[in-house]
């Protein structure tokens, strides 16, 4: 599909027949990197995430996220825009050719509004929050789970568009357990792709006989809206203090009064955030939800960073 140079010593690659020139490098984790080349056809921008693949699962992993962006065409949901898989030396990468958010995540956001001693009004969260919502539902609409929601994987264009990405955990939505043996293969998966802090409690200790369904994500939802309430996720301190979060997350979310936010969006929060995933409600429940709260009354000021 595309001709396999290194970027790290090349100025440029080709996928899918077009060109792509290296600008510079973006983000570096454990199992991938992210890049930023820019399309010598278009002149446009793009992000590559170079997935490292150590072995035949590891291949597999990623063209399971690469199928689960074709599967969708949405506009809170990150597409594909290429692919490849490069072989050199017996080692594997898969090359996801990504539009470029140059706004950055939700998480940036907050952080620069916390450096600031700022907040993020409700209205603004209430349209973000909204647009997350409905990029949920699309996923859920068709059989899937995201699985690992938090503000590290929500872009935000300049509009304030949000942009769910990194669908490298999403699988399908509903997980029959049946027997020890079974559940600890689920919960050791998630151990391993679900980030601790944003993690449904019924994750970190799989019951034997249990259905796993797309309720973990309304908890990550739930994470995801005190964050942009308190401008940190409910575990973040705990899980940086070393405290257990599998302890916390069995008990309903405090949220900190006094609160500038709605009774309204309060409500909201704690519905979201219920410890036990039959008690949760379902993303159509919350959109209806956000749209009530929004035609209630939403401040008119909006502060943008």
């Amino acid at each position: 599909m595309g001709q396999h140079l290194c970027i790290c010593t090349r100025s440029s690659i080709t996928i899918e027949n077009k060109k792509y020139y290296f600008i510079q490098k973006l983000e570096e984790g454990g199992f991938s990197y992210v890049d930023l080349v820019e399309g010598a056809q278009d002149g446009r921008f793009y992000a590559l995430k170079r997935i490292l693949c150590h072995d035949r699962e590891g291949r597999q992993e990623a063209q399971r996220e690469v199928e689960m962006h074709r599967l969708f065409s949405h506009p809170n949901i990150l597409p594909l825009s290429g692919h490849t898989f490069v072989d050199r030396g017996g080692k594997s990468e898969a090359w996801l050719l990504l539009p470029y958010v140059s706004k950055g995540s939700l998480w940036s956001v907050l952080e620069k509004l916390r450096d600031k001693g700022s907040f993020m009004p409700e209205d603004r969260i209430l349209h973000i929050f909204q647009g997350i919502c409905t990029g949920v539902k699309a996923l859920h609409d068709k059989g899937y789970a995201h699985r690992d929601l938090k503000p590290t994987n929500i872009l935000l264009e300049d509009d304030d568009q949000p942009i769910l990405m990194d669908l490298g955990s999403m699988n399908k939505a509903r997980i029959e357990v049946r027997g020890s043996r079974e559940a600890m293969t689920v919960q050791d998966w998630a151990a391993q792709r679900c980030t601790i802090s944003y993690r449904a409690p019924e994750l970190f200790n799989v019951e034997s006989h249990c259905v796993i369904d797309e309720r973990t994500d309304i908890w990550s939802l739930g994470c995801v809206l005190y964050a942009m309430m308190m401008m940190e996720g409910p575990f973040d301190l705990l899980f940086q203090k070393g405290d257990s979060v599998a302890l916390a997350v069995q008990n309903p979310v405090v949220i900190p009064q006094p609160c500038r936010y709605s009774q309204g969006l309060q409500t909201l929060l704690s519905s979201i955030m219920v410890p036990n995933p039959r008690e949760r409600p379902d993303i159509n429940w919350i959109l209806d939800q956000v749209q009530h709260i929004c035609s209630v009354a939403c401040p008119v000021e909006v502060n943008m960073v």
